[in-house]
């Protein structure tokens, strides 16, 4: 699947001085749009859209500062409609506008190209089964936080935090489905999982579709496809580090893509530091043809 990714990225940088169609580039990695969207953020650590951008200004700037051609036939060739849209662009990446950049030959921003490797190391191992599960609802408190890639989330513990005893009682109450228990369930907002990308989290329990309550949020679930993580280890990092594998290992070695769902974990917290059990649900689904016979023929990454 490394391959495809690497010829996805090839075929951007052919695009970056036109629209890029990321119909197309997702189609040349194998995968849906979304996945790959996701995919990459996961293992640039940045959102596509971000990379695109800093692309085109990287280049864009080399020829800013050539003199060459005129900053609007430079914006012009790099798809913007006009000069204050590309210096508001160039301004973002590069900290200057490209009027001034030309004028004082100031010190510019580059983006290199990426491609994807493999790093093997051998040492963990991932325990997960699938599970097939009809539609749920989750019902709980949820709260807009940003995503934190190490250490605790201060807006998530707060969130828990606050909710009130009567709530938590009621929750309890109402649990009856797998994952059994109080859940943290997180909603992305964007496609973006860049450290301080928001995102709805949730804490409650999985109910039937027909449950209600009226002091409580619900949220919708459809019927779907989850791979599901046990994890042991020191909490919160075990689990940042989980989350982080299943997206820059796991994926790229099975057959399947990530969909639009929440992902789920049941977790005990405890103090910072502390082992402790915890169970990761991530929606997927299974790969296309093509896309399942390539994960097949890596057996580097098995």
């Amino acid at each position: 699947m490394l391959e495809r990714l690497n010829q996805a990225l090839d075929h951007l940088e052919a695009c970056l001085d036109r629209e890029v169609d990321m119909a197309e580039v997702a189609r040349i990695a194998a995968v849906s749009e979304y996945h790959f969207r996701r995919l990459f953020s996961a293992l640039a650590g940045m959102p596509l859209p971000v990379y695109v951008r800093r692309r085109r200004m990287t280049l864009a700037g080399a020829e800013v500062l050539a003199g060459d051609l005129t900053l609007l036939d430079i914006a012009v060739r790099y798809g913007y409609s006009s000069g204050e849209a590309f210096a508001r662009a160039f301004r973002s990446v590069h900290g200057i506008g490209p009027g001034e950049a030309r004028r004082t030959g100031a010190v510019l921003t580059a983006q290199p190209r990426m491609s994807f490797r493999v790093v093997v190391e051998g040492s963990t191992t991932m325990r997960y089964r699938i599970v097939e599960k009809e539609s749920f609802r989750i019902l709980g408190k949820k709260a807009q936080v940003p995503l934190v890639h190490e250490g605790v989330n201060a807006a998530a513990a707060a969130h828990l935090e606050s909710l009130e005893r009567q709530a938590i009682v009621r929750m309890k109450e109402l649990a009856g489905q797998e994952p059994d228990g109080i859940l943290s369930a997180v909603v992305y907002l964007t496609d973006s999982r860049e450290e301080g990308a928001e995102a709805d989290y949730w804490i409650g329990v999985v109910t039937g579709p027909e449950v209600a309550a009226e002091e409580l949020d619900a949220l919708e679930v459809p019927a779907g496809t989850w791979a599901v993580f046990d994890n042991h280890g020191p909490y919160p990092s075990a689990l940042q580090e989980l989350w982080r594998d299943v997206f820059t290992q796991w994926f790229p070695s099975n057959p399947y893509t990530s969909r639009t769902g929440p992902e789920l974990l049941r977790t005990q917290p405890v103090e910072v530091g502390a082992e402790t059990d915890s169970q990761l649900w991530i929606p997927v689904e299974r790969s296309s043809g093509n896309a399942a016979r390539e994960h097949r023929d890596l057996p580097g990454l098995i």
